[in-house]
């Protein structure tokens, strides 16, 4: 079953988000994960979400999401954005 992974990211550093942007690619590149939204306006509908930049990468399975998070191919990445960013990963239907 898909799973997928979703960044809510406060963009404050130019630089470090291509560094991660870079680093990140390289990390998946091995996997059939796929990004399904990178950037892009975000319109709230209701509530008091302010969400600054989302992006959701799909994988094929909760295990191979948690698996390439916690990989050290992502991890120079995953320094780049913690301090930027909420994480989470969903499982799909």
């Amino acid at each position: 079953m898909a799973a997928y992974i979703i960044f809510e990211v406060e963009v404050t550093d130019p630089e470090a988000t291509d560094e991660y942007a870079k680093l990140a690619g390289e990390s998946l590149a091995p996997l059939q994960a796929k990004p399904i939204i990178h950037g892009g306006m975000v319109e709230v509908l209701d509530g008091d979400w302010e969400p600054k930049t989302l992006v959701m990468v799909e994988f094929e399975s909760m295990e191979q999401a948690r698996q390439w998070y916690k990989s050290p191919a992502y991890a120079k990445a995953k320094d780049v954005l913690i301090p930027y960013s909420n994480v989470i990963l969903i499982e799909g239907v």
